[in-house]
C-alpha cells in the first residue's frame, strides 16, 4: 500500500538525482491570495517527471535492470526515464507520440534513450510500449498509474510543507494524475486542513469527468496546448486518490493558460509549458475560493515548444487586453486615416497594422472599412480608445 512512509523514502532514494525547488513568491500573480510557485519547471530535465520514474528505477532489481526499461510518455516522462536510467547505467527505449514537439524528442534522445515514435497520441503511444515491452521483456515505466511513481512526485509535496508553514491550498495539474496523486497523499497525511485542488485543461478532462461520474471515465479525444497533460483516461490508482484526497477539481481555457504563460514570462522572468501554467491560470483566473488565502501553484514543467511559443504569447496578449483589432466603418475621404491614427495616439495606443477595405457592405455608398491592429495596455485603456472615437465620429463595427 503507498503510504507516506513510503514518500519519504522516495525522497532520500532521489537524493543526488533530483535537486529541490526552492519555492517562488509570486504576489503579483494572483493579487486576491498570497501565491507562491513551486518551481519544477526548473527541475532536472525541466520537469517533476523525473522525480517518478527516477524513484522507479532506482527500486528495479538486477535482473530487470539488465533488460532495460521502456515508457511512454508526451516528452516530459521521458525525459525523466532517459536521463534516471542513463545515470543508473540502464538502456531505455521511449514511445512518443509523433505529435510531440522536436524539442521534446530530440532532448530525451540526448539523455541516453531510444526513441520510437508512434502516430497519434499519447494512448496510442502507451499500447505501442506495452506491445513492446511483452515483445522484448522490458520493465514498463508507467508515467502515473504506479505507486513509486506517485511516491516519487509525491516528495513535492514533502518539501512544500517544508518549506512554507500554514499553507491553505495547493493548485497541481492533472494529467493521469500521477502528480497530485503523490502531493494531496503527502499533504493531507501531514496538514488534513490544506486543500489540495487539481487543475485540467478544458481540452482534456479526463479525470474532471471520471471524478464528478464517479468513475473512470475515457474521452474521445483530446485537443489543448497543455500536451503534457492531455490524457484519454486516468489510471486505476490515480483515480482512487484523487477520489479520496483531492478536494476539487476544476477546468481552465487556452486562453487562461495562454494568459498565464505570458504573466510567467512577463512578472516572473519564468518560462512554463502548458501543463505547467495550468495551475497558475486557476489562481489568476480564481478557479477556487483563495482570496486573502496562502497558495502554492506547482508549476510542473518548462519544456515549451519554442516555434508554438510566439503563438502563445500573441493568444495571452489577446486575452489580457494587451493586443486588439479595431474594425471601423468610415466614409472614403482623405484625412480619415490620419483622424483615427491621431486618436488612437493620443490615448496612448501604439498602431502596429493598418488595412483598408473598399469592398464591403458598408452603410454608404462611399463607405469603407478600417481594420487596425493595436498594442495596448489593458480592455480599459480599448475601451477608453473606442469611446474617443465614437466621439469623434467614427462606427466602431468589431473592437
Amino acid at each position: 500500500m503507498l503510504s507516506v512512509d513510503k514518500i519519504f523514502n522516495a525522497g532520500v532514494a532521489l537524493k543526488g538525482i533530483i535537486h529541490e525547488t526552492a519555492l517562488v513568491n509570486a504576489p503579483s500573480l494572483a493579487p486576491g491570495c498570497r501565491l507562491y510557485l513551486k518551481p519544477e519547471n526548473l527541475q532536472n530535465t525541466g520537469s517533476f517527471k523525473l522525480r517518478g520514474s527516477g524513484y522507479k528505477i532506482a527500486n528495479l532489481s538486477p535482473e530487470e535492470r539488465a533488460r532495460g526499461v521502456i515508457a511512454c510518455s508526451a516528452g516530459n516522462h521521458a525525459q525523466g526515464v532517459a536521463l534516471a536510467a542513463s545515470k543508473y547505467g540502464i538502456s531505455s527505449l521511449i514511445c512518443l507520440p509523433d505529435s510531440a514537439p522536436i524539442s521534446k524528442v530530440e532532448a530525451t534522445k540526448g539523455y541516453g534513450a531510444n526513441v520510437c515514435l508512434v502516430d497519434g497520441v499519447y494512448d496510442d503511444a502507451y499500447r505501442k510500449a506495452l506491445e513492446l515491452r511483452d515483445e522484448f521483456g522490458y520493465t514498463f515505466v508507467h508515467p502515473f498509474d504506479d505507486e513509486d511513481v506517485i511516491a516519487g512526485q509525491g516528495t513535492i509535496g514533502l518539501e512544500i510543507m517544508h518549506d512554507l508553514d500554514d499553507i491553505d491550498a495547493i493548485l497541481v495539474p492533472i494529467g493521469g494524475g500521477g502528480l497530485i496523486s503523490g502531493i494531496a497523499l503527502a499533504v493531507k497525511t501531514l496538514s488534513p486542513r490544506t486543500k489540495v485542488y487539481g487543475v485540467q485543461a478544458a481540452g482534456a478532462p479526463s479525470m474532471f469527468n471520471s471524478v464528478n461520474s464517479g468513475k473512470i471515465t475515457c474521452l474521445d479525444s483530446v485537443s489543448t496546448i497543455a500536451d503534457g497533460i492531455a490524457v484519454k483516461q486516468p489510471g486505476e490508482n490515480t483515480f482512487d486518490i484523487v477520489s479520496k484526497y483531492v478536494d476539487d477539481i476544476a477546468l481552465v481555457t487556452e486562453d487562461e493558460i495562454s494568459s498565464a504563460i505570458l504573466a510567467l514570462i512577463e512578472k516572473e522572468k519564468m518560462i512554463a509549458e502548458g501543463a505547467g501554467a495550468v495551475s497558475v491560470a486557476a489562481a489568476m483566473f480564481e478557479k477556487f475560493p483563495m482570496e486573502g488565502k496562502k497558495v502554492v501553484s506547482v508549476v510542473s514543467g518548462g519544456n515549451v515548444d519554442v516555434t508554438s511559443l510566439n503563438r502563445i504569447i500573441e493568444r495571452g496578449l489577446i486575452k489580457s487586453g494587451r493586443n486588439t483589432t479595431l474594425l471601423i466603418e468610415l466614409v472614403d475621404k482623405p484625412g480619415q486615416l490620419q483622424a483615427v491614427s491621431r486618436i488612437i495616439a493620443e490615448k496612448g495606443g501604439n498602431v502596429i497594422s493598418v488595412h483598408h477595405e473598399r469592398n464591403g457592405e458598408t452603410a454608404s455608398i462611399n463607405g469603407c472599412f478600417l481594420r487596425i491592429g493595436m498594442e495596448t495596455r489593458n480592455f480599459e485603456h480599448i475601451l477608453e480608445i473606442n469611446e474617443a472615437l465614437q466621439k469623434e465620429g467614427f462606427k466602431i463595427i468589431q473592437g
